[in-house]
């Protein structure tokens, strides 16, 4: 759909055209989130999600850095629970959700906001960026990263990361496998296109059944996982009609017209 829907959010940027999400965190200066800026990030992921032409869900900011983390001056007793059921909230609908998603970093990924981005199935950062999770040097320890960085990056590097506190460049995020490519600063927004591009051009519903396989798979070791995936294959991406359309596209040497069903 050529709508937008920036209008409605106070802390986020949030437009959704010709299979791309666009979700901007705009909560100058550093894009610290706080539960009412989570809730709108749940907001547009839904709206993203239900779309069925959505082909990638693109996670960006404003300023200088990407995010700073999550808000301090509400992490009180009182709402302590409900910080956390918001902030997981966003990460319960990407695991749910179906839609591939980008992160595009510049400058610092911090606490929460490293969570965010790590958590998108690819990730893209300027040179200069920096990855890290700050949250045992205030005393307290980050549930995301320590549920998600171990199997990600091992379980040296994420004990490394979540014990210190210590952030690491964006060319160490890369060469441990956290993030996908650093490029210099100023071919960010390029090098960001280009992928977004890799994956408008594919079917929106195929897409997401190959997700769902990706998951499968970290999920379980690969005796398990490849009995899951196979069920995936058979039932759920062949009763889909683009996978006909994709093979007989190359049989006849043609591109693909995708009806993203």
């Amino acid at each position: 759909s050529g709508k937008t829907m920036g209008s409605v959010f106070k802390d986020i940027q949030f437009d959704l055209r010709d299979g791309v999400g666009r979700i901007v965190l705009n909560r100058p200066p550093v894009n610290v989130l706080n539960i009412a800026m989570m809730e709108e990030i749940q907001g547009a992921l839904r709206a993203a999600q239900a779309a069925a032409e959505t082909r990638v869900i693109v996670f960006s900011a404003t300023g200088r850095m990407f995010s700073a983390g999550v808000d301090v001056a509400e992490h009180t007793h009182d709402l302590m629970e409900r910080m956390l059921e918001t902030f997981h909230g966003i990460f319960r609908l990407m695991a749910d959700g179906e839609v591939p998603t980008l992160a595009v970093i510049q400058g610092h990924a911090l606490g929460g906001g490293c969570e965010l981005a790590c958590f998108c199935d690819l990730i893209v950062a300027g040179q200069g960026a920096r990855f890290g999770q700050p949250e045992i040097a205030v005393g307290v320890f980050p549930p995301v990263a320590a549920a998600f960085f171990p199997q990600v990056i091992g379980v040296r590097k994420a004990a490394e990361l979540i014990l210190t506190g210590d952030a690491i460049p964006a060319e160490e995020a890369h060469r441990i496998g956290l993030i996908n490519a650093v490029v210099p600063a100023e071919q960010l927004a390029g090098e960001a296109d280009r992928i977004i591009s890799r994956l408008t051009d594919k079917s929106a519903a195929v897409l997401r059944v190959t997700k769902r396989a990706l998951r499968a798979g970290m999920a379980a070791g690969f005796d398990e996982a490849l009995p899951a995936i196979e069920t995936i294959y058979t039932k759920s991406l062949m009763s889909l009609e683009d996978p006909g359309e994709g093979l007989t596209a190359f049989m006849e040497k043609r591109k693909p017209v995708w009806g993203h069903r």
